[in-house]
């Protein structure tokens, strides 16, 4: 296992330090290549940027890090004034690490016959678009990883990739179902080594995710939701990539580690109070598992995007992200899988089972942060603060979800977190002065340059990506909706 992390360390520094990669090319997975080495690299690939780049973005937006006011490394995602550069190497990343790599496992696994792989790649990359298209909007899909055949990808509507993305999902598993042949990778499978009844309730849990995206849409789909919820075959335990090193080894550490605390210095991401103070007014543990204390030992945080007020301090005075260099990358977890049934069962099932899919949300966040069932029970139970209260409102009973959900999310998934928030609308983005932080409110970051009581819905594309393809027209503005955002 050493030397397939090491094999997989030095794809990623080889991708991560290339300044004009192909995205229609991947020079690291040459032809003839072990297919289970190639899919550790790209699982690596997918966790190098969920945990690093996303997971820095994430914050910002969802409200779980500012920047302090003795930094500036990130003022443009705290503003709201991110450019065209600013998503350059993740994008490069993803699609000629990632994205090409599990083409390579699913082209080799078919030529095998080899069913069990064929299913993991097609849903890693399933997972992987949906992520680029919650956040882009309209992006190469149909067209894209087509190597020279086509170096200018059209760019498919979220709208038409979602429907695929399920569609692809579902051919896989009805090729897997008629021919079950168990994966070969092993253990070079680092999430779930290669266990295919892990990997069947992942694709559940993605598909929910997916129709759940969509709950605002047209596209809604409450029977075929409802076919997941009565099979009740959804992950048992959090997919991660978790082989990172214990000790303080370059290129070896969670990526946010890697890059924000131990390279930069740990000085560009302190605690937002619309999180922080969610978690002190309400005694939630998950504090300390989320954030660690100042050089005085207390929790501290600021408003987001507040530097002007406290312009003589530095980071230390804060509270910052409690992330260590062994912290695992999280793609989908059961905390999650259970917050996904909750809103299911509201929206389309009366609500029936809603309270317990809830705590168990609840619940199953506390065991993910390393703190116990009968902490989380304290909060849950009768007259706790995070006591679930059924409702005959449909908004009002998946409000308690959503918050729960956001609270849940910090420095697991922070830009699943943004997505949800998007979305559902939930916490909500208030005026600042009215805030409830005890309820779960966000609001506008102090120091935005957008109109008045605008956010940011999207990224622009990188500029890479305009340079390349003639296909691809730079979107107007970061608050352009994404097609799901109909709420």
């Amino acid at each position: 296992m050493k030397n397939i992390i090491r094999f997989l360390f030095l794809l990623i520094m080889i991708t991560s330090c290339e300044e004009d990669l192909n995205i229609n090319t991947n020079p690291n997975t040459p032809v003839g290549a072990d297919k289970s080495f190639i899919l550790t690299a790209a699982e690596g690939s997918l966790a190098t940027i969920m945990g690093g780049y996303l997971t820095n973005v994430g914050g910002f937006l969802s409200q779980y890090h500012t920047q302090p006011p003795s930094a500036s490394q990130y003022l443009d995602i705290d503003t709201y004034n991110m450019n065209a550069d600013h998503a350059n190497r993740m994008w490069n990343e993803i699609y000629a690490g990632c994205l090409n790599d599990l083409s390579y496992v699913k082209q080799v696994s078919d030529d095998e016959n080899d069913t069990g792989s064929y299913l993991i790649a097609t849903l890693l990359q399933s997972y992987t678009f949906q992520v680029l298209t919650d956040l882009f909007g309209s992006i190469p899909y149909s067209e894209a990883l087509l190597g020279e055949q086509n170096i200018s990808p059209k760019l498919d509507e979220g709208d038409v990739i979602y429907p695929a993305l399920i569609n692809s999902i579902d051919d896989a598993l009805a090729k897997y179902n008629t021919n079950p042949v168990s994966s070969t990778v092993g253990t070079q499978d680092v999430i779930y080594s290669a266990n295919m009844s892990d990997w069947v309730k992942f694709a559940n849990t993605l598909k929910l995710k997916l129709y759940l995206r969509m709950a605002y849409t047209s596209q809604a789909n409450p029977t075929a939701v409802n076919a997941l919820l009565t099979a009740n075959n959804f992950i048992t335990s959090d997919a991660k990539f978790s082989v990172y090193s214990a000790t303080q080894e370059e290129d070896k550490n969670n990526p946010f580690y890697d890059v924000q605390i131990d390279r930069l210095g740990d000085v560009n991401n302190i605690a937002s109070a619309s999180l922080l103070n969610f978690y002190t007014d309400n005694s939630d543990p998950r504090i300390d598992a989320v954030y660690r204390k100042n050089t005085s030992n207390l929790h501290r945080a600021i408003d987001q995007g507040d530097r002007g007020s406290f312009a003589s301090l530095v980071a230390g005075a804060f509270s910052r992200p409690n992330i260590k260099p062994n912290t695992p990358v999280y793609l989908l977890t059961v905390s999650e899988s259970n917050f996904l049934q909750a809103e299911a069962l509201i929206r389309y099932a009366s609500g029936v089972g809603a309270d317990a899919k809830y705590n168990a949300g609840v619940l199953n966040s506390f065991l993910t942060y390393g703190l116990t069932a009968a902490q989380a029970n304290t909060l849950t139970g009768t007259g706790g603060a995070y006591q679930y209260v059924p409702s005959a409102n449909i908004e009002t009973a998946i409000r308690q979800v959503m918050v729960q959900k956001w609270a849940s999310l910090a420095y697991i998934n922070n830009i699943e977190a943004f997505f949800e928030l998007t979305r559902t609308k939930y916490p909500e983005i208030v005026t600042f002065g009215t805030q409830n932080y005890t309820i779960g409110n966000l609001i506008i970051s102090k120091n935005s340059i957008l109109p008045a009581g605008q956010t940011p819905k999207t990224l622009f594309y990188p500029t890479d990506e305009i340079n390349r393809n003639k296909n691809v027209n730079q979107k107007d503005a970061l608050t352009e909706k994404i097609w799901w955002d109909q709420k």
